[in-house]
């Protein structure tokens, strides 16, 4: 088994050298840059990584790309603010010998908020499947939460180690992420579902996404990060709806 680390990346010159680093167990590595006007190009290639670039075509289309474009068909596919931990490179090497292997892995993901680890409110472990045969799987083309979609009979198996997700660093940051993305998208993902919203709606889901994330799923344990990530999850379903109002007056239902 060879494994091609893949990475898609723009503006990420504080990242892309860290994130290179941890998957230097890989047998090569590809990174995808979109149009950096950083030094992320640079320092990816000299981190020792095959750089491609390509104009941003969406999340789930540009990680496919880096897939199509690798040299192996054991993919492991990573995100520049993302780390693998010796735990979880030690699984993967570990699998590199074994006779017979599942045909992708899902892999726990430990967020670093605001510096410090979230174990509760939904957001751990956060199983993602970035471990998988290319040939048995490919990602999905969603709008928005993107993922790898395994064939039909697939057999899909979990390791223990974490990937590291270091997601915010400050509370303005995930501001702009809700405002500039998730956000945006989550509203345009949702009118072409055909869903309908309202003022009352708005306000309800978002007052749901709070009580769910802080008390339901136990985020106040996370202290003040905790709360601040319950209160952005309820920002960001507000947003979504408010945005999906504006959509909805511009485009009418279908009769």
């Amino acid at each position: 088994m060879k494994i091609s680390a893949t990475i898609i990346a723009l503006d990420e010159e504080s990242n892309i050298a860290a994130a290179c680093e941890s998957v230097a167990w890989a047998d090569e590595i590809v990174v995808v840059d979109s149009g950096s006007t950083d030094r992320t190009v640079e320092l990816a290639t000299n981190s020792g990584a095959k750089v491609f670039v390509n104009a941003w075509p969406g999340f789930s289309e540009q990680k496919q790309f880096a897939v199509d474009h690798a040299a192996n068909d054991w993919i492991f596919s990573l995100d520049a603010d993302e780390r693998v931990t010796d735990p979880l490179k030690n699984e993967i090497l570990t699998l590199k010998h074994q006779a017979s292997l599942a045909d992708g892995y899902r892999i726990p993901r430990l967020s670093i908020y605001m510096g410090r680890e979230i174990r509760h409110g939904g957001w751990y472990p956060d199983l993602q499947l970035r471990f998988f045969n290319r040939r048995k799987g490919r990602w999905n083309g969603a709008l928005i939460h993107e993922s790898v979609e395994m064939d039909v009979g697939a057999q899909i198996g979990r390791l223990k180690g974490d990937l590291l997700h270091y997601s915010v660093e400050k509370a303005e940051h995930h501001h702009r992420m809700i405002v500039e993305r998730y956000a945006p998208l989550g509203a345009e993902k949702m009118l072409r579902e055909g869903r309908r919203t309202s003022t009352f709606t708005a306000y309800i889901s978002s007052g749901f996404a709070f009580f769910r994330g802080y008390v339901l799923k136990l985020g106040f344990l996370d202290g003040q990060a905790g709360y601040t990530i319950a209160r952005f999850a309820a920002q960001n379903v507000f947003t979504k709806h408010r945005l999906l109002m504006e959509r909805q007056r511009a485009t009418p239902p279908k009769e």
